[in-house]
């Protein structure tokens, strides 16, 4: 099954937004970078894009063969057969919509938390944080098994709830473009990123998450929305580093290890430290 908005598929919708959101955002980056990293040299950078991307391809290659439809398809047939805990409430389509929205946002925070928490998935997340530079890519860098666990875990949730399709394509666009937004090496004013992370996860809010020192990688989980880590905890205004000295990768892996494909692809499968 595949949704329709005006005669054009969802994979067409998906796809334009991303092209757009990347291209926006790799000009700004270039423009008005946040930092100017020493790892983010010319050669080393091609190397991390041609990575994180390939790693891109293949998950959403792996994804189409395991989820043709991907969840708006899952959505439409939750839809379709009327399933769900909000048809069942009887709420308008609009208010079903956002409440939606915000549940599977919370969803993604507490999968992000969980991957950080048990071993087993930390052995695939993991390939996500050894990205020693952090830009617009790191936020494509997940590696194929993650790809396919989230879309089983938000595949339940839309299930459970009878998200409205509509609802699920927009969350996906906006999921998709928040972690490229949130990943970005782009220099927002103090007061600008004060009044977006009162809402929403910024460049500056989540590089703390990237950062090497486990206490601050232990928090700033939200890709979207900032209040689940307000709500539970896990926020973290700032690191203990100023922005320029604050190492970010995982500290057992130094360059250029992280920006080669099948060392990173082949990662979940070596020994944990």
């Amino acid at each position: 099954m595949i949704i329709e908005i005006f005669g054009i598929g969802e994979p067409v919708w998906r796809g334009a937004a991303f092209a757009a959101i990347f291209l926006s955002l790799a000009v700004v980056e270039l423009l008005h970078p946040r930092l100017q990293r020493p790892e983010l040299v010319r050669t080393l950078k091609a190397r991390r894009w041609f990575t994180n991307l390939s790693i891109l391809v293949l998950s959403s290659l792996l994804l189409r063969i395991a989820f043709p439809a991907a969840a708006t398809g899952v959505a439409l047939w939750t839809e379709t057969n009327g399933y769900g805990l909000l048809p069942m409430a009887g709420l308008p389509p609009v208010a079903s919509g956002v409440l939606a929205f915000v549940i599977l946002d919370f969803a993604i925070w507490l999968e992000h938390v969980v991957f950080h928490k048990v071993p087993l998935l930390w052995r695939i997340h993991r390939v996500h944080h050894a990205d020693t530079g952090l830009d617009l890519t790191t936020g494509l860098r997940f590696h194929p098994l993650e790809i396919l666990v989230s879309m089983l875990w938000k595949s339940a949730v839309i299930l459970l709830l009878g998200a409205p399709a509509v609802s699920v394509l927009i969350f996906e666009i906006v999921l998709n473009g928040a972690a490229m937004f949130n990943h970005a090496n782009i220099r927002l004013s103090r007061r600008a990123d004060q009044i977006l992370r009162r809402l929403i996860v910024t460049p500056d809010m989540h590089s703390v998450h990237h950062s090497s020192e486990p206490k601050e990688t232990d928090a700033n989980y939200g890709f979207n929305l900032s209040i689940w880590d307000r709500l539970f905890s896990t926020y973290l205004a700032r690191s203990k580093h100023p922005p320029e000295d604050v190492r970010i990768g995982l500290a057992q892996y130094g360059n250029p290890l992280p920006a080669r494909l099948f060392w990173s692809l082949l990662l979940p499968f070596r020994k944990l430290p």
